[in-house]
């Protein structure tokens, strides 16, 4: 099962808005103690408290039970800050296919894990100043929600 997991993670962090994974330093990872459901509320606030909008949540593991394997919950939680992502597309838009912002999200037993690809690997698609201070941000503003779930009760 956990052979899946590794597989499913490289999957989705290799899908459209994903930059190519090369080194595990790339990849944000917390592990909850929270079950599924409590620990995608925790998720879900914290973005919002964060000044965040969640644009949606795409439910990962229809498709691969279809397709065969034995899965537990898996989410994408899409998210941002609308004006500031259209903002940043006009002038990049070559960021069009990176933005909104992601969130991978998925039970293990009675834990959750929450994996996200570091904004600080955008700077492969634009690197100027004002948007490394972005993606900073951003990566900042990612751990604090992760540290928020994994603290949460």
């Amino acid at each position: 099962m956990r052979h899946i997991r590794l597989k499913l993670i490289v999957f989705l962090l290799t899908l459209p808005g994903f930059l190519n994974i090369a080194l595990a330093q790339d990849v944000m990872m917390v592990r909850s103690s929270l079950r599924f459901p409590e620990a995608m509320a925790a998720l879900q606030n914290s973005v919002i408290a964060h000044k965040y909008t969640l644009s949606r949540i795409q439910r990962v593991d229809i498709g691969l039970t279809r397709a065969g394997y034995k899965t537990d919950r898996y989410r994408i939680v899409f998210f941002g800050k609308q004006p500031e992502l259209e903002k940043i597309t006009d002038r990049h838009p070559q960021m069009a296919a990176f933005l909104p912002l992601k969130l991978v999200i998925f039970a293990e037993g009675d834990e959750t894990i929450i994996v996200a690809l570091n904004p600080l690997h955008y700077r492969q698609v634009v690197d100027d100043h004002d948007m490394n201070i972005l993606y900073q941000r951003w990566a900042n503003d990612i751990r604090s929600i992760m540290d928020d779930v994994s603290h949460a009760e």
